[in-house]
């Protein structure tokens, strides 16, 4: 396989630990940001790395994108579709452009961008890793837009898979749960860090290199008899359902 990844949200948080993963183990990767200032800044301290100024939120980029790897680099091996947006609302107040807004980047734009590359991935028989949620899994309050497009995130990766599976091209999902990012640590109050180290089995937040870690391992040739399949990366989040944390101890 060639050594070449496209990974998209690639400035900041997962996206960011996932780039210096690929570059550490040989591949040449191209970052992929609408944040044209934290990309220029971020791209710098990954070995290599590549940088790809475009908003997959808007439908004509996917072409773009393509035509900017073609002049680049032969063709590509690895995609992971990480690019999102998180708008919180209820269900009676989240409004019409809300939704758009997150669905034009987390879901569309994902499929956008897949479907303009896969000439590219039958070529090097690839491998397709798109970044879901655990809100996908699991609902919650004033995630109605987030979680539902999460969600359907995780259904657009079996499809990929059952389709694109005959030319060789594998899809997988990661479903992150709490992570210890810098954004998460702005808006997470001390009330939702105690409440989710209740929750999680593991007692902790996840951190963006433990994320990067799974993308890694089911985009990567130790992978390649797995297909189709969504990895909660959540410390048993998912696991413990409706359990009480109370009775753990």
């Amino acid at each position: 396989m060639s050594k070449t990844a496209l990974i998209t949200g690639a400035a900041r948080g997962i996206g960011l630990a996932t780039s210096h993963k690929f570059a550490q183990n040989g591949y040449q990767v191209f970052m992929l940001d609408r944040d044209r200032y934290a990309l220029d800044e971020k791209v710098k301290e990954v070995d290599g790395a590549k940088a790809l100024h475009f908003d997959i939120s808007i439908q004509e980029t996917a072409q773009c994108v393509v035509k900017q790897i073609e002049k680049l680099c032969d063709g590509l091996a690895v995609l992971i579709n990480n690019a999102g947006v998180a708008e919180f609302g209820g269900i009676e107040t989240s409004s019409a452009q809300s939704w758009r807004r997150v669905m034009d980047t987390n879901l569309d734009g994902m499929f956008y961008l897949s479907q303009a590359l896969i000439p590219h991935l039958k070529k090097a028989q690839g491998s397709i890793v798109n970044i879901a949620s655990i809100s996908g899994l699991r609902a919650s309050t004033l995630r109605v837009a987030y979680g539902t497009s999460k969600a359907a995130v995780m259904q657009l990766s079996k499809q990929q898979a059952v389709e694109l599976g005959e030319y060789g091209i594998r899809a997988n999902c990661v479903a992150p749960g709490p992570v210890r990012t810098k954004l998460a640590m702005a808006v997470h109050t001390q009330d939702i860090i105690d409440a989710y180290h209740d929750a999680i089995p593991l007692n902790r937040y996840g951190n963006e290199e433990e994320i990067a870690a799974a993308i890694y391992f089911l985009a990567s040739d130790e992978a390649s008899f797995i297909t189709g399949q969504v990895l909660s990366v959540d410390g048993g989040f998912e696991a413990a359902g409706v359990g009480l944390p109370a009775l753990r101890h």
